[in-house]
């Protein structure tokens, strides 16, 4: 499963990216919003500190506005999946910018169907949000597992790509059900290398090695 970080922020992406885990960057209008400068060239140095798939988000809310906006974000860099919402406008625009050539990953999907219909026309990744439906009540995990059964049966070449990412429990069980890709802020990233018995253990065997040490003097 690949590993996306969900930001805007480049020292974050930076931070993850000399790690080696990360595969590609997911943003949206709400996380550029909150970096100084300008978008496109956020953007740009993005792809160019990931190297790999990059989603940037129309604003437009209908199909025409979509699809200008989407080419025009293509030409930021290669690297440019264009991002645009689960509507019936935004479903007309992904098979537009698709047939051009285009990635395009449909986000702010809640349901197996909504996930089905944008394979249809082509996405490249579907962005179901599990927080989000776990807020309301219903557990959100449940609808991964649906959506990896539909496209397995259907052989769609669009990746399952888990949002809305809260814990590492989301991270784990997206990995166990078949998820393609999984997309975490750069908190919850942090959270998967932590646990206490591996800070106990390291503190125990430098003891031992500082006791060892000073046996010999």
């Amino acid at each position: 499963m690949k590993l996306f970080v969900d930001t805007g922020n480049l020292k974050e992406i930076e931070a993850m990216v000399s790690l080696g885990i990360v595969d590609g960057v997911t943003t949206n209008p709400s996380l550029l919003a909150k970096e100084s400068g300008d978008y496109r060239e956020i953007l740009k140095q993005i792809c160019r500190t990931v190297q790999g798939p990059v989603s940037a988000e129309v604003v437009a809310t209908d199909t025409a506005g979509m699809i200008r906006e989407g080419r025009d974000l293509a030409t930021i860099d290669e690297h440019i999946v264009i991002k645009v919402p689960f509507t019936k406008d935004g479903v007309k625009a992904c098979k537009a910018l698709s047939s051009d050539g285009h990635r395009v990953n449909v986000t702010l999907i809640f349901s197996a169907t909504q996930a089905w219909l944008a394979a249809k026309v082509g996405a490249a990744y579907v962005s179901p949000f599990v927080g989000r439906l776990d807020d309301v009540g219903t557990t959100g995990m449940n609808l991964i597992r649906e959506i990896v059964e539909i496209f397995d049966n259907a052989d769609y070449a669009t990746e399952v790509l888990v949002a809305s990412v809260r814990n590492p429990i989301h991270v784990v069980e997206s990995a166990r059900m078949g998820a393609d890709v999984v997309t975490a802020p750069a908190a919850v990233i942090e959270q998967c290398f932590k646990h206490p018995l591996t800070d106990i253990g390291l503190e125990r065997f430098l003891k031992d090695w500082e006791k060892a040490q000073a046996a010999k003097v």
